[in-house]
């Protein structure tokens, strides 16, 4: 490339030459400025070669950091994620390995594993979904909690432990009815519906109560032992449920002043305060200072039926290996009592009510395989253990279950419970339908089928189906 030197003139040279130099002036200024583009083509030319060079640069550290990560990803990872301290300082994507949850989950929750909710007078646990994912101990437990809401169960579990004297406070669920199962204890329960009429009535072990939504009620303790309530909840979402303290202390001073116009007004509001630890099962360490005469009234049984239902009294259903008895309604209930019927056309009566049951089992005996038509079930293992069995389109699971577990049987699930310990089977068991429950068992659906189908379906002849047995006695709870 050819460049032009431009070397500085002084005054003197000029001066030496006079006019004579004129020309030659007017020929240096013209060189001037042609050297001036060609300074200015070279600028670009340099700024057009400097980005040239940087491209070529990023281009080349672009490609070495991919081959890094490509070199990096080749090498076998570990199934253990890395500690924090661990982990690299460069921008590479650690894999996550988590274990694989066996598909039993779906249906089981293991019950005495899960957090324990503790207050002064007494203590709950769940087996329920949780919209965070954080708030399950495991991933059992989320498995579990999961399958109850994308089944659409309308089923959530609580134990609810009331120690002597404790209370549940007055509360009530936005977005569900609740049904109990007393297992231990004897308890005084209060009920305000919506009209303002108070109910109240004691129960005792193996008898039932029910809650519809929004209704504010309590629980409490009236015994010397401990009360042990297992609760079912109409909802596979999160339970929403306001104590009746929280309400108080929520709301605004005057507010309440007003409301209740107490003696003293407002500052006698002022005189309440609230304890730092929650009192959803409330028992003050100073009880006997605070109630001096305490009443345990029974309502009329026109009240209390609506809310209260004698399962350990009622009707025994008997079949060979076991019984069942059931609180729910019944179409026909000319074979219930007065009081049974003030039960079965309340619970009627409310949307996305509840059956419970109890299913005893005795040792070696079958509840048959199975199926509900229209309700999910869920189940709390009392006493005993067994082996469950649920057959759907993955196939088979097969699983043992012992004391405190809870199962979870979706609408139209194949699935049988045999006893396997030396004493009685005992569930309580929850189905979620306010309507009489739909059966079929597997002996009375292939009973019902034409024989020569099923030597059609199953490769055998006709008459071979001549070889199994139709009894008079119902076989729903089967013993050898």
């Amino acid at each position: 490339m050819n460049c032009l030197l431009l070397l500085p003139m002084d005054n003197s040279a000029f001066e030496m030459h006079g006019d004579a130099t004129q020309g030659v002036l007017s020929v240096g200024k013209m060189n001037t400025v042609s050297g001036m583009e060609k300074k200015r083509q070279w600028s670009l030319m340099s700024v057009f070669l400097v980005c040239l060079l940087a491209c070529t640069i990023t281009t080349a550290v672009g490609v070495l950091i991919l081959s890094l990560v490509y070199i990096n990803n080749s090498q076998p990872r570990s199934e253990v994620p890395l500690e924090p301290e661990a982990w690299p300082l460069q921008a590479t994507t650690i894999p996550i390995v988590q274990k694989a949850v066996d598909p039993k989950f779906q249906f089981l929750n293991h019950l005495p594993k899960s957090k324990v909710f503790e207050f002064p007078g007494g203590a709950i646990q769940w087996a329920r979904y949780r919209s965070n994912v954080k708030d399950y101990l495991s991933l059992e437990e989320e498995a579990f909690g999961s399958s109850l809401n994308s089944q659409r169960s309308q089923m959530t579990l609580g134990t609810l432990r009331i120690k002597s004297n404790g209370l549940r406070a007055p509360h009530w669920h936005f977005n569900a009815n609740e049904h109990g199962y007393l297992v231990q204890g004897s308890a005084w329960i209060g009920v305000v519906d919506d009209g303002g009429v108070v109910t109240t009535y004691n129960v005792t072990a193996g008898q039932v109560i029910f809650f519809p939504k929004n209704t504010l009620h309590w629980i409490k303790n009236v015994g010397n032992e401990d009360c042990f309530f297992l609760l079912f909840f109409s909802t596979h979402d999160e339970l929403q449920t306001l104590d009746v303290d929280d309400v108080f202390f929520s709301t605004p001073e005057d507010i309440a002043s007003r409301s209740l116009k107490p003696e003293g007004g407002i500052n006698f509001i002022r005189t309440f305060h609230k304890q730092e630890e929650d009192q959803a099962v409330n028992l003050p360490p100073h009880l006997a200072e605070l109630v001096m005469n305490a009443s345990y009234a029974q309502s009329p049984d026109s009240l209390v039926w609506r809310y209260f239902y004698d399962l350990k009294g009622s009707k025994e259903y008997r079949f060979p290996g076991g019984i069942i008895q059931r609180a729910q309604y019944w179409r026909n209930g000319s074979e219930l009592s007065n009081n049974e019927k003030i039960f079965s056309e309340f619970l009627n009566q409310h949307q996305n009510a509840l059956a419970l049951s109890t299913l005893r089992i005795y040792n070696n005996g079958l509840r048959q395989p199975h199926f509900h038509f229209n309700a999910n079930e869920m189940g709390y293992v009392i006493s005993g253990c067994a082996k469950v069995g649920i057959i759907n389109t993955q196939g088979t699971i097969e699983f043992d279950i012992h004391i405190g577990d809870v199962v979870f049987f979706p609408t139209g699930t194949q699935h049988y419970i045999k006893s396997t310990c030396d004493e009685d089977l005992l569930f309580i068991l929850a189905f979620s339908t306010g309507d009489q429950l739909q059966t079929l068992d597997m002996d009375d659906y292939l009973q019902a089928t034409a024989d020569h189908i099923l030597a059609q379906l199953f490769f055998k002849k006709q008459s071979e189906f001549k070889k199994i047995p139709k009894f008079k006695e119902d076989q729903a709870i089967n013993l050898p």
